[in-house]
């Protein structure tokens, strides 16, 4: 039988997490979402995940992570701070999501949490753990609501007081058992100006998105036509979107010192023509790094006819 991990080698994780850039570590038990699976499951039933069909077909997995790793006793999250200042935009460019400014994230949250397993690991060399950054059947959102992180704002986005919502979630599942945080409380009060200021009216109610009328989900998930209607209300966003949390009161904006996430070129808008013109080796070379490349050449030249088709 494992004992638990002592309060100060969880100290010690944490800080060695800050060396790693990560701006919050938090602790939570591994126990089945029993509440929270009933509502994961409503979400799906009304439809509100679209094309995104694997979000279903992995429900057992994400409402309990022991079914990822037997025996697993607790999940490590942390947060890390990807904000950049916003540059100038010009109308006449396609505008990219702040998130995918930079390096790959999955990439990048990966790397140091690989960095902090191993050092978790020369105190526990006998553990087991599991990565995950966003692209494994795990709930962050939840876990990262137990575990302390923040609390989940009123556009489903994870909020911590010191930063805001402009971070990257990434976690460890361990058979090590820690002390658990305590979760955080919800700050959102009475603002609603996420809600209010969704161009498509995607935040269908308080912390209640409806995935399927998000520009992200248009721009990155959804391949297939888009209605007129939304078109119209989609700005010139071309990928992704950050309107409801550019208005956040809640958003610190503080500089990221992360170099990974440093904007590149296109950061301040990629521009229609180019993108019309791109090769698929100009676009390899481009976003060989990038978030943008899960779109490809075709979906990111769909994603710009559609700008155009409503000038």
């Amino acid at each position: 039988m494992k004992v638990a991990a002592s309060y100060s080698f969880k100290e010690e994780i944490k800080a060695e997490a800050d060396r790693l850039g990560f701006q919050k570590t938090g602790f939570a038990e591994i126990v089945p979402l029993e509440f929270e699976s009933g509502y994961f499951k409503n979400w799906l039933d009304e439809g509100y995940h679209g094309s995104m069909s694997w979000l279903a077909n992995s429900y057992s997995k994400r409402i309990n992570p022991a079914a990822l790793l037997p025996g697993a006793k607790s999940i490590i999250v942390v947060a890390i701070n990807y904000f950049h200042p916003q540059k100038s935009i010009k109308d006449s460019v396609g505008r990219v999501s702040r998130y995918a400014w930079g390096n790959d994230y999955h990439v990048v949250v990966k790397e140091k949490l690989v960095k902090l397993w191993e050092f978790i690991l020369t105190a526990k060399p006998d553990s087991k753990g599991i990565i995950n950054v966003d692209s494994g059947p795990v709930m962050e959102k939840l876990w990262a609501k137990r575990a302390g992180i923040g609390w989940q704002g009123k556009h489903t986005l994870i909020l911590d007081k010191d930063v805001g919502s402009w971070i990257f979630l990434g976690s460890i599942i361990t058979d090590i058992k820690f002390d658990c945080d305590m979760p955080a409380e919800d700050y959102c009060g009475n603002c609603t100006l996420c809600i209010d200021s969704c161009p498509t009216n995607a935040i269908i109610a308080p912390y209640q998105l409806n995935a399927s009328k998000c520009i992200s989900y248009f721009t990155i998930e959804h391949s297939d036509d888009v209605s007129k209607d939304v078109v119209n209300k989609m700005g010139n966003w071309i990928f992704g979107c950050d309107v409801c949390q550019s208005v956040c009161p809640w958003n610190k904006n503080t500089p990221t010192g992360v170099a990974e996430f440093k904007p590149k070129e296109f950061s301040s808008g990629l521009e229609f023509d180019k993108v019309l013109a791109m090769s698929e080796d100009e676009f390899k070379n481009i976003f060989s790094n990038n978030p943008i490349r899960r779109r490809g050449l075709k979906g990111l030249v769909e994603n710009v006819q559609r700008i155009y088709k409503k000038q």
